[in-house]
């Protein structure tokens, strides 16, 4: 068991590499340095696109999101992602990055210059160097979560996705982020935290943000609030990662065993349209096209056999040929069509073609021989 441990410790660590590097910004005047970490299958897959997540803090929050974000990828139930961290650790560096007007509540002078880099130069660059998928995050802690939310003022918001840790609003930022969100136009999801050992001049516009952001009835617009008992201004950051980008990315995990059991075992029919429909969401929310899993594919056969539903067989063999053309998957799922409903002369066919393609998953060429000899023996001799 400690080997396994091990085994997976290491792999998780090097399961992507990261880099610093020097960014010259014109709208800044300077140099910032930015810290790069992309998955290891971005060379292994050339045509593969990723999530980029955008940390402000980048200095103190790289660490923990891209562990979170790795552990979550190694197991399949996170996408891998693009994250970039802008370093922010010189005197007063992030609170100038983040200053605004105090009258009319946006970004003024540096403040002003670096809202201007990340949508202006940053994004640009990263999203022409890098094969980045058309979803964005972006995610920040006290000042740089409450600057953050400037982006939501713009009538076309560049990120998708916010993560608001302890924030520190500007003022009327409790009052005008729920009025753009209620009219928003595309989907935007919206994370915010707090715990009840936070910084007490932060929690009151907090609160009143939730308050208000749970009157905004705009479907557009998926929103979680935490406040963690017992979890200090800087704890609760740790507490906030999992928490945020589950949320975020809830229709990218495959199905798993409460799913199977509350959603899909239960229905009378339409198996096969909950497995499609699965994947719609996915590639409509994040902007991700992946093969349909093929455990995704057991659980709705399960689902199918389960309860007696055997022509959506077909049907799922039909996706199965679209998803794995070389493969046998889509054979044997035919081929269990036509065992289930009797037909034992086309289901050993239908094994017979499926053993001379590719194994997938648990299927192998011995198991298609052995059903097409189950199927053959059952079949009457003319």
């Amino acid at each position: 068991m400690k080997q396994v441990v091990l085994f997976l410790l290491f792999s998780i660590s090097l399961f992507s590499q990261k880099a610093t590097q020097q960014f010259d910004s014109r709208k800044l005047g300077e140099s910032r340095e930015i810290t790069i970490g992309l998955p290891p299958s971005y060379e292994k897959n050339p045509n593969k696109k990723y999530p980029i997540l955008i940390l402000l803090d980048g200095d103190y929050l790289f660490d923990p999101f891209y562990g979170a974000l790795n552990y979550g990828a190694y197991w399949d139930d996170l996408p891998e992602t693009i994250i970039v961290g802008i370093t922010q650790n010189k005197k007063d560096e992030r609170t100038e990055d983040s200053s605004y007007d105090a009258t009319n509540g946006v970004p003024s002078g540096k403040g002003a210059q670096f809202f201007e880099f990340i949508g202006g130069e940053l994004l640009p660059y990263l999203e022409k160097k890098y094969r980045t998928a058309p979803f964005r995050i972006i995610a920040g802690h006290d000042t740089t979560a409450g600057f953050l939310n400037f982006f939501l003022y713009k009538d076309a918001p560049l990120f998708n996705a916010y993560i608001s840790l302890s924030p520190e609003l500007a003022p009327g930022m409790e009052n005008h982020i729920p009025e753009k969100l209620s009219n928003i136009k595309q989907s935007i999801f919206y994370y915010q935290s707090t715990g009840d050992g936070d910084v007490k001049q932060l929690q009151e516009p907090i609160k009143k943000l939730d308050e208000n952001m749970k009157l905004v009835t705009n479907p557009l617009v998926n929103y979680k609030f935490d406040n963690f008992k017992g979890a200090s201004h800087y704890s609760l950051v740790l507490y906030s990662i999992p928490n945020a980008l589950y949320q975020f990315f809830e229709s990218y995990k495959p199905i798993s065993s409460t799913e199977y059991a509350d959603k899909i075992a239960i229905l009378p029919t339409g198996y096969v349209d909950y497995l499609t429909n699965k994947y719609d969401v996915m590639s409509k929310n994040l902007g991700l096209k992946i093969p349909i899993r093929i455990n995704d594919f057991k659980a709705i056969e399960a689902a199918i056999l389960k309860n007696k539903a055997y022509p959506e067989l077909d049907k799922l063999s039909d996706i199965a040929n679209k998803n794995y053309p070389k493969s046998m998957l889509a054979n044997y799922e035919l081929g269990l069509m036509y065992e289930k409903t009797g037909d034992t002369k086309k289901a050993a066919k239908s094994y017979q073609t499926a053993s001379q393609l590719e194994e997938i998953g648990n299927l192998t060429k011995d198991m298609m021989y052995q059903k097409y000899d189950d199927m053959k023996s059952l079949t009457p001799k003319k």
